[in-house]
């Protein structure tokens, strides 16, 4: 793993195996929070449930609680981790999130567990492939999708997958993604999402799926 300095300040990794880095050059947290936490809506929300695929290096968690310990609400989290990074790795992503500094040591002391929690509320990980980890049915208000690309990791990007995604959304809720490839916008329909373009941030588009209709199948 090699550290990488993105734009915005904030440091990132890049995974040799995948040949891509966990978040885009333009900035770690500038993605976590223009698009995940901001399109999912989740920094309005009285009481984030959030599903992530994908938690990497926690950036996305990471803000996510920021900013719900600036409101004062509690958060629950749940994220799918196929390839969990040692504590020492994670111990290098030095973000300037003041709130929920003494959160993520205490995390990291205890990583990898399966389930952290607090007054500020839980963080559950499910160690394993998103095609078959337990989701449960109507849960997330929220749907963060932040797996490496659907070129070099296509599996988390499958119909199959969004369809058990949307069946882990309450009605209305939000999915959001970098990836604008059109046979995932494509599964993403097919899965029971409205399909939103909002303009991206380093690239042209995001996408954001609003859960509409119960896929079939």
């Amino acid at each position: 793993m090699r550290l990488l300095l993105t734009q915005d300040g904030t440091p990132t990794l890049f995974h040799p195996g995948y040949g891509e880095a966990y978040h885009p050059r333009q900035g770690a947290l500038l993605q976590a929070r223009r698009l995940y936490l901001e399109k999912t809506l989740t920094h309005l929300h009285p009481a984030p449930r959030v599903l992530e695929v994908g938690l990497g290096l926690l950036v996305n968690f990471r803000v996510t609680l920021e900013s719900a310990l600036r409101r004062g609400v509690r958060l629950r989290y749940l994220a799918v981790e196929r390839e969990p990074l040692s504590p020492e790795l994670l111990a290098q992503v030095s973000l300037p999130l003041a709130q929920g500094a003494a959160v993520w040591a205490e995390i990291l002391r205890g990583w990898p567990r399966e389930r952290f929690a607090g007054p500020w509320g839980e963080l559950r990980v499910v160690f394993g492939d998103v095609r078959e980890a337990p989701l449960p049915r109507g849960w997330a208000t929220a749907v963060y999708l932040d797996p490496f690309s659907p070129r070099v990791n296509p599996e988390p990007w499958s119909l199959p997958v969004l369809k058990r995604l949307r069946g882990a959304l309450r009605p209305g809720g939000r999915l959001a993604t970098y990836s604008a490839q059109g046979a995932f916008r494509l599964a993403l329909k097919e899965a029971g999402f409205a399909l939103h373009r909002v303009p991206g941030v380093g690239k042209r588009e995001w996408t954001v799926g609003i859960a509409a209709k119960v896929p079939r199948g």
